[in-house]
């Protein structure tokens, strides 16, 4: 029987190996941007915690709700000429919060990049391949498996990360839930809506997330800006 000194790595769904090497934030980051990394499952590094997730994403609740977000911040963030739009996939870091993960969407404006508060950290071979530091904007999409993950771990480091505007969105339900939380002192306050419309200080606009059925009964979700 072997110990666990022996153990190489873990093995999750008989999918993805995590290797035993990951001791800490660096070692997570090194092992995220290798060749081993898993190209499925969403992986995050949370205060000391390796966090899993290898479900399918939920095509209405999740994927198209992600996708109408993202879609009308990238034109608003373009029309503003104010920063970069990450989608899906691009990884954050930031090492005094003890944190790595993949957003379902980000912004960094121009002016947290001048000022350092956010860096774009090159691959080994070319481009870009994440972000460090303290984005102005992080979106979540909450799904079954990620209630605790995204509402209270989440929130708490992105609040320690110093991210400015934290967005969580919860379209499991009839209604759709957008909140927008704006990072003070000691904690994230959600923005008070008014007349069904939520304000984004990051952005400058109001926004509200409404749903109806599409021609085949479908949920088709719409992000209103004003």
């Amino acid at each position: 029987m072997s110990t666990i000194s022996n153990v190489s790595s873990f093995v999750f769904e008989d999918k993805v190996a995590i290797p035993t090497s990951i001791r800490d934030l660096d070692s997570f980051r090194r092992w995220a941007r290798s060749d081993e990394y898993p190209q499925s499952g969403w992986f995050s590094y949370l205060g000391g915690e390796v966090w899993v997730d290898l479900t399918m994403e939920q095509l209405f609740s999740h994927n198209r709700v992600k996708a109408e977000i993202t879609a009308v911040l990238v034109r608003l963030v373009k029309s503003q000429q104010s920063g970069y739009l990450f989608a899906d996939r691009a990884r954050l870091s930031h090492i005094s919060a003890d944190l790595s993960t993949e957003p379902d969407c980000l912004f960094v404006s121009y002016e947290s990049v001048k000022n350092q508060r956010a860096q774009l950290v090159a691959g080994a071979d070319e481009g870009f391949v994440e972000v460090e530091g303290s984005p102005d904007m992080v979106l979540e999409i909450v799904s079954p498996t990620s209630v605790r993950k995204d509402t209270v771990r989440l929130r708490e480091l992105y609040h320690r990360a110093g991210v400015a505007e934290y967005w969580l969105v919860d379209a499991r339900g009839d209604e759709p839930r957008l909140e927008i939380l704006r990072r003070e002192a000691n904690e994230y306050a959600p923005v008070e809506p008014q007349e069904g419309w939520t304000l984004s200080p990051v952005f400058g606009r109001k926004f509200q997330l409404r749903v109806k059925l599409d021609p085949l009964g479908h949920p088709d979700y719409t992000l209103d800006e004003g």
